[in-house]
């Protein structure tokens, strides 16, 4: 007893100075103007990623340990407050009040608007603009999509699992509309798609979107997301809006990072390198370079399979009537001895008979239940980037500028677990079943080049704009259950590549004495596409079970190719969990797609403008679309404008 009262009592004085070590630091962000509570806010200690969001009524709250710190408190339009700080054992509250400004608010836009004077307070149509320092500070995301899932409201992109191919790409979309609707542009110019259509029931389903994990974060200075449609002025895939990615152009100043981490559940493993690096070239020019590293562990969030493993249900292979003479369940095309089929009929008897009680001590003896589920969870990533932004005078007003990168990409995910008792498994290959194991090996590369200047007095920008993505699948811990015992355990199982080439031409001028202003813009577009469906190895595809029978007519035997049995019990062929695709469904189609628009915007008074936009548009494949747009903004004062887009 005494010893219980003693444990006892040592464990509340742990407990008592874990507590006591233990600091909460808690308060409220408001528009130091206004006093409304900022919704969104980050707080975090400098240094660190130990912080959080502010809620609905502007509150946050986070823990840590007791220490002097600055804290750190950030939102997009206001200026961000440094605060040096004391943080004592228990409760500890700090509120901020923040005023507007920033770099965001004075940032011209190119998103949106062509008129080049248009700030971002300015504008007809909403506009998030985003600084990737300030978001990545405080957001515990080190992948471009996820860092846009949380700081941007209109965006969603969720990472999908036992999903083929979209388990490596995650679909991402703005408005809740489909995400081929987005159209993503890298400085202004149109990014590639990737090549990977999505399926299985995931988001856009049967749609083709941008992948954006495949830029580094570290290559970013802001984003801009265009929160309305958009099809008039940039094509007919921005029906949702617009993201525009701006490049870093800083020049010597090294930027370097390392982020590292995991999830609570111990797994999920996250490694982050990143290095940025600008170099001056001649009067006013530079490059920009920025390398990445990026590796992503699984997760697992499924739960413990609960149905039958090794009982089987006595019909197809697990007969217990073979006889000598019979097809070899194992071995396509070869006939069992009697010997063969006794110990067939023999083991199939056991499995066929297992009580409920034989099973579970079966399935415990060979690792329990978790060893024959699936994983549900994030696949695993391991991600290379290069990205370049180049700028280069040419004189008399005029440079020329280029920027692009290269991404690698394997990703590894899983399907679902083929069971011992199941036809799909060949049990001389894998006696305890196996988990499928889907690879992708994934290439992208971009590179844009364009010169940009003045000719009679309109701004004119030439451009060129080229994109390629490649997706291949690499099915490993598999087989070709109709194969049998000799089936090879990775297939080639083919893939797709899809190209883009972009050509702009774009005149700009702003008419200062015409009413308030005239922006007046307009430009053309050419546009190539290219998309190859790969087929991929033999084994990875056919079915070996599937044979053509031997008819006779007129004496003369021959083989009949519309007259077929199966010899291996109808075992599926093709790799499991991703049969390969055929060389009947190789393909390689092109299409192009021509564009010209017009977008002018009248100033009325400093107070109202109406922007007017129309493109047209011809693809070669399903002909003519054009599109209109009318969007205005009146401020009846400087704390209160009226805006709409139509």
């Amino acid at each position: 007893m005494k010893r219980f009262t003693l444990s006892l009592l040592m464990l509340l004085g742990v407990t008592i100075m874990a507590q006591a070590q233990t600091a909460v630091v808690k308060g409220k962000v408001t528009d130091g103007n206004s006093g409304e509570p900022l919704i969104g806010a980050t707080v975090i200690i400098d240094g660190t990623s130990t912080g959080s969001s502010t809620d609905a009524d502007g509150n946050y709250s986070f823990t840590t340990t007791p220490g002097n710190y600055v804290l750190v408190v950030s939102f997009i339009g206001y200026e961000t407050i440094n605060r040096s700080v004391t943080i004592k054992p228990g409760d500890n509250k700090f509120d901020f009040e923040m005023t507007e400004g920033g770099v965001a608010l004075n940032e011209i836009l190119v998103t949106g608007t062509r008129n080049k004077n248009r700030t971002v307070t300015e504008t007809a149509v909403p506009v998030d603009v985003i600084s990737i320092e300030e978001i990545t500070q405080g957001a515990p995301q080190v992948e471009l999509s996820q860092i846009l899932n949380y700081v941007a409201p209109s965006f969603s992109s969720n990472r999908q699992t036992i999903s083929d191919g979209t388990d490596h790409v995650d679909p991402a979309s703005l408005r809740g509309l489909g995400v081929d609707q987005v159209l993503v542009l890298i400085n202004g110019k149109r990014r590639h798609t990737s090549s990977l259509v999505n399926v299985n029931g995931t988001v856009g389903r049967g749609q083709v979107g941008t992948d954006l994990n495949t830029i580094p974060a570290a290559a970013i200075d802001r984003i801009e997301v265009l929160r309305d449609g958009a099809a008039s002025q940039y094509g007919s895939d921005a029906i949702a809006g617009v993201i525009n990615i701006v490049l870093k152009s800083n020049t010597n100043q090294i930027e370097a990072s390392v982020t590292t981490g995991q999830t609570y559940e111990g797994d999920g493993d996250q490694l982050q390198l990143n290095a940025n690096y600008g170099f001056n070239i001649g009067d006013g020019g530079f490059i920009n370079v920025t390398g990445q590293y990026q590796f992503r562990g699984r997760t697992d969030r499924s739960g413990e399979y609960s149905g039958s493993v090794f009982k089987t249900n006595g019909t197809g292979i697990f007969a217990e009537n073979f006889q000598a003479g019979d097809f070899n369940p194992y071995v396509p095309g070869q006939r069992l001895t009697q010997e063969e089929a006794d110990a067939l009929n023999a083991m199939n008897a056991i499995t066929n008979n297992l009580t409920p009680e034989q099973e579970e001590a079966m399935i415990e003896q060979y690792g329990g239940r978790r060893r024959f589920s699936l994983k549900a969870g994030d696949s695993q990533v391991e991600n290379s980037a290069l990205m370049v932004n180049s700028v280069l005078p040419l004189g008399g007003g005029a440079e020329f500028y280029a920027f692009g990168g290269i991404n690698a990409r394997r990703g590894l995910a899983t399907g679902f677990y083929r069971l011992p008792n199941q036809s799909r498994n060949v049990l001389t290959i894998y006696p305890l079943g196996f988990l499928p194991e889907i690879n992708s090996r994934i290439f992208d590369g971009s590179l844009a080049m364009g010169i940009r200047g003045e000719i009679a007095g309109f701004d004119v920008d030439f451009s060129n704009t080229y994109g390629t993505n490649s997706f291949q699948f690499v099915i490993t811990n598999t087989l070709n259950a109709s194969r049998g015992t000799p089936s090879p355990t990775s297939f080639n199982s083919g893939g797709f590549r899809f190209q883009q080439n972009t050509t702009n031409l774009d005149f700009s001028k702003y008419y200062n004495n015409a009413m308030e202003g005239i922006n007046l813009a307009f430009g053309a577009e050419y546009r190539v596409e290219t998309y190859n469906l790969i087929a991929g190895e033999e084994g990875s595809y056919r079915d070996y079970g599937t044979v053509s029978l031997v008819d006779t007519t007129g004496g003369v035997s021959f083989i009949n190719e519309s007259s077929t049995t199966n010899i291996m019990y109808n075992r599926p062929g093709g790799a499991q969990v991703f049969p390969g695709f055929r060389p009947s469904n190789e393909l390689k189609e092109s299409r192009t797609a021509v564009g010209l628009y017009v977008d002018t915007e009248f100033n009325f008074t400093s107070n109202f403008f109406i922007d007017v936009a129309a493109r047209f548009e011809n693809y070669s494949d399903f002909g003519n679309t054009l599109n209109g747009k009318l969007a205005l903004r009146w401020a009846i004062i400087d704390q209160l404008a009226l805006r709409g887009a139509v």
